[in-house]
């Protein structure tokens, strides 16, 4: 005989077992359905936040948006809590990636209620759309990720170099530049002075400070030129990494393929089975001798 109590948590369970299965399974009809649904949830919250910031638009639905702004953060709330509560280990959901983004993402419309103008942040919830590699099953574009993100972390402490060498030269010649220009042309200071030699160097030109002197003009020519070559510096290194990850990844495909070289087409007798090695005299499943 059961319990109550036990036919209530076993009805309870029922109900976390068939909210898991649409909630993350993504093979299911219902499951994809969700996710799809869910996708376009995102994108209508989306443009809603970006529709408000449109005068026009604002000054005449003013209201509805924000109506319409509460309703997707009270249904993605929903979903957040339902998430935490079909998952076997909530803490590892909480603290993961797409939990920290699901938490970021119906955080401000709560926090506008003290901080006014604080919702328009939850338009950072775009970044759910990552699941859309997860929704259907874009297994190459993550390996490529994956493989993009291998590359970056082999060349971190290359570009921290790169970046602080880069960091030294600015201040040099930023303190050149204030010296020769000095605050009659409009470097007043040596880090502002600073600031114009990085959005030179970086080819950015704002043209808020220009040098008038032919020595200021000078170093600023050199600046233009040096400036193609930087950028192209940490270009160069992630692409020699990602070259490497590229070539072990080609070097394991190889011996992979020279393990299935070797083996042959031998049946066990005794189970049927296949893919044995060309010196195996036994069979990986069942034990049988293979040469009798």
């Amino acid at each position: 005989m059961y319990s109550t109590n036990d036919q209530s948590k076993s009805r309870l369970d029922l109900i976390r077992q068939r909210l898991y299965i649409i909630i993350y399974g993504v093979n299911t009809p219902a499951g994809k359905a969700f996710d799809i649904g869910l996708l376009i949830a995102i994108l209508l919250s989306v443009f809603t936040i970006m529709a408000e910031t449109v005068e026009g638009i604002d000054s005449q639905f003013h209201n509805e948006l924000i109506v319409l702004e509460w309703i997707f953060t009270i249904l993605f709330t929903t979903e957040y809590l339902v998430r935490i509560f079909v998952s076997k280990k909530p803490l590892r959901y909480i603290f993961s990636f797409y939990g920290i983004i699901d938490l970021l993402s119906i955080l401000p419309m709560f926090f506008s209620l003290f901080l006014a103008g604080s919702h328009i942040l939850s338009s950072f919830r775009i970044l759910r759309l990552l699941r859309l590699f997860r929704v259907f099953r874009l297994i190459d574009f993550m390996e490529e990720s994956s493989r993009l993100k291998v590359a970056l972390l082999a060349s971190k402490a290359k570009i921290m170099v790169f970046l602080y060498a880069v960091l030294i030269i600015s201040v040099l010649i930023g303190t050149l530049m204030y010296y020769i220009e000095g605050p009659e042309n409009g470097f007043t200071s040596i880090p502002k002075s600073v600031f114009y030699t990085i959005v030179t160097l970086t080819t950015v030109g704002y043209g808020d400070m220009v040098p008038t002197t032919a020595l200021g003009q000078f170093f600023s020519m050199i600046l233009m030129v040096t400036g193609y070559g930087i950028i192209a510096v940490p270009t160069g290194i992630v692409g020699v990494e990602i070259a490497k990850e590229v070539g072990r990844k080609l070097n394991s495909n190889s011996e992979q393929q020279k393990f299935r070289t070797s083996l042959n087409g031998i049946v066990c007798a005794h189970c049927n089975k296949e893919g044995h090695r060309n010196d195996a005299d036994y069979c990986y499943s069942c034990g049988h001798h293979l040469k009798s």
